[in-house]
């Protein structure tokens, strides 16, 4: 009887091989609990690495995008501008404060918010004197939003931006690494991302105060006493050092991991670009992506396959693949949130939605794993190209 080949996965964990150094010594420390050396070191290594001042490690970005509403003082009633395509990742934080969600569309150049709807977004919450308290703007994929003309749109307009760059550690935009850009940035080694620290966060800026407030609101908000008092509603967000441990030993390799991933993007788009109807997300020019994931769009029309089609003949082999994320406007948990699209005429994340795919993309994917899904994707187009015959 035939079995299944192996799996391959979509993003899966990669070690290095020297996590278990820091891991021993903070058991040989008996650093276990939260907070210790390891999540010190770790906090001063990431901000090096993205040329912040400070940053503060957390139990994942999710709670890094909690602290940093926090900190601009997002408050029920008030409204905050999110990216639609996206992880839901990006918006809960907003609701947890009670504050209501604004859905800004994607552009085609990056795939991420476009500049052109953020400022009808903008002109229309002046005119209607409610500014949002903050704009979350996501680096797709590892792809770096426009941020010169959201930075430009943000500042006149007096609004700060939290950069979800969740999936884009190790990407740069125009000679400065993503995520150090807005009043703050957000990071997150979730098993899936480029690096890992199993599940955790980072939050990031060159506000060294704010970042001192936000470790205070991740530990419970601890009054400075002698007995247990609290002035404020706090979190239990901080990183555990065992778990910083494992997140310094890969961010030794960030740099090996992007120039992994971003292999394995160049070898897809050499094998399957000349396919009818395959389009990669693009590059903006100025920046570099980690490429975190390799995303495409299949145009059913000239392809002659549908994305249903595609993701199941990888199913059938044994490969994860992926849609790309369902807008965040079309979900029902955001139902009768605003929501501006690109333009009158286009909602470009619909559009991306309706025809998007994820490759796996994983840094320790091999050539012959990625033989496979390339020979899987070229047989799906074969296949129908038969049948059409």
């Amino acid at each position: 009887m035939a079995t299944n080949p192996k799996k391959i996965f979509l993003s899966p964990p990669h070690m290095s091989g020297k996590e278990q150094t820091y891991i021993q010594d903070a058991f040989d420390t008996n650093w276990i609990a939260p907070l210790g050396p390891n999540v010190d070191a770790f906090e001063r290594e990431l901000a090096d690495c993205v040329g912040v001042r400070d940053a503060a490690a957390v139990s994942s970005g999710t709670a890094a995008l909690h602290l940093a509403l926090r900190l601009l003082d997002v408050q029920e009633g008030d409204a905050v501008f999110c990216s639609s395509f996206t992880f839901v990742a990006s918006a809960n934080p907003i609701r947890y404060q009670g504050a209501e969600p604004v859905f800004i569309d994607s552009e085609p150049d990056t795939w991420n918010m476009s500049p052109q709807a953020l400022e009808r977004a903008l002109c229309a919450s002046a005119q209607a004197g409610k500014l949002p308290k903050a704009v979350i703007v996501v680096h797709l994929y590892g792809q770096s939003a426009k941020m010169d003309e959201i930075a430009a749109l943000c500042e006149r307009y007096g609004v700060p931006i939290i950069e979800d760059a969740a999936e884009s550690l190790g990407s740069a935009y125009k000679g400065r690494a993503s995520g150090s850009i807005g009043r703050y940035g957000v990071f997150s080694f979730n098993g899936n991302k480029i690096i890992t620290t199993s599940g955790g966060g980072m939050l990031v800026s060159n506000d060294v105060q704010g970042l001192h407030k936000a470790r205070f609101l991740a530990t419970q908000a601890r009054d400075q006493a002698a007995h247990y008092q609290h002035s404020e509603s706090g979190y239990n967000y901080r990183m555990s050092n065992v778990l910083a441990g494992i997140g310094r030993a890969q961010l030794e390799v960030l740099e090996d991991r992007v120039r992994a991933r971003r292999s394995v993007f160049r070898r897809y788009a050499e094998e399957l670009a000349s396919l009818p109807g395959i389009r990669f997300m693009p590059e903006l020019e100025q920046t570099r992506s980690n490429r975190w994931l390799t995303a495409l769009t299949v145009d059913e029309r000239e392809a002659g396959v549908t994305v249903s089609e595609l993701l199941s003949s990888l199913a059938e082999q044994n490969i994860e693949a992926r849609p790309v994320w369902k807008p965040l406007h079309l979900q029902p948990l955001f139902a009768g949130c605003a929501y501006y699209p690109h333009s009158e005429r286009e909602s470009v994340s619909e559009r991306l939605f309706a025809a998007g795919i994820c490759l796996p993309s994983g840094s320790g994917m091999s050539d012959e794993e990625q033989l496979r899904v390339i020979d899987c994707v070229k047989a799906c187009w074969v296949r129908n190209s038969s049948i059409s015959a």
